[in-house]
């Protein structure tokens, strides 16, 4: 009886382990015919707007070629980071080359881009004046404390005709203690959250507030129409695909990137935001 019941157990066991079929490459799971029995799932963290918009576009692309996309949405600059370091996240999407190097430096990530995918324009927002010939002398401008902003925003102001930089500055890297004429006398406020930058605007606070155009656009702003001023296309702060060094090979996030650089998802860029958020050829 006993060895009745051994040999019943041991093919149900058999066949149990038949059923489950193996693990492909990428993690997803394979009938022993080798058919694909359920897809990978790819976790990716972004800032709401635009990249978590564009990443819900990108879902059904990725799922053709085998992929269960899940977003994890962030609010602020520091915590997408933080999880990808964590292992929490396969890759995020939020940041510019710039950030991404001064984060590098400053925390010590292994991190590397993958792919750039789009460039949000800087924007320039007065509720009292409608260009920046009209902020009058020692206005306010307030900024974020993001430091790798800072440059971005000078360069934009010095172009504009507002400032002048030290000559032979690193424009990428340049700091408010670079600017050598300041001819309005702009009083720069670096302070803030860029998240809040939006609100301190519709309250009306500083004369110019510099927003990041995925703030902008969340807020309900069109960079296009409500800013007196915005940075120009050739802006070398493009938003890229991070993941820690080595992953940029996994299939899966070749698959991501492929996909967010289709010519549908540039298209779809392009008629969503008309302009405001821009993709990268």
């Amino acid at each position: 009886m006993k060895k009745v019941l051994s040999a019943i157990l041991l093919t149900v066991l058999v066949l149990a382990l038949a059923a489950c079929g193996t693990k492909d490459k990428d993690g997803g799971s394979k009938n022993a015919d080798g058919g694909n029995k359920e897809t990978t799932k790819i976790v990716v963290g972004a800032s709401n707007t635009p990249h978590a918009v564009i990443l819900e576009k990108v879902k059904p692309l990725l799922k053709e070629k085998g992929y269960d996309l899940e977003i994890e949405t962030y609010q602020d600059y520091i915590l997408p980071n933080k999880d990808l370091e964590s292992g929490l996240l396969d890759a995020n999407y939020f940041q510019t080359i710039p950030y991404l190097d001064s984060q590098i430096a400053d925390f010590g990530y292994d991190f590397v881009n993958a792919g750039g995918i789009h460039i949000e324009p800087m924007g320039v927002y007065s509720k009292e004046y409608k260009s920046l010939d009209e902020l009058p002398d020692g206005a306010t401008v307030l900024m974020s404390n993001s430091v790798s902003d800072h440059g971005r925003v000078l360069e934009m102001l010095e172009k504009e005709g507002l400032i002048t930089l030290a000559e032979g500055v690193d424009k990428v890297k340049a700091e408010l203690t670079d600017i050598v004429d300041n001819p309005k006398n702009l009083k720069f406020e670096p302070d803030y959250e860029a998240a809040l930058l939006p609100t301190l605007f519709n309250n009306n606070e500083g004369d110019a507030v510099l927003i990041n155009s995925n703030y902008a656009i969340d807020a309900g702003l069109n960079p296009l129409k409500d800013s007196i001023a915005i940075e120009e296309s050739d802006s070398p702060y493009v938003n890229v695909i991070t993941v820690r060094s080595g992953d940029e090979n996994n299939d899966a996030i070749k698959a991501l990137v492929e996909v967010l650089t289709s010519e549908e998802i540039q298209e779809f860029i392009l008629n969503e935001w008309g302009g405001s958020v821009v993709p990268v050829d």
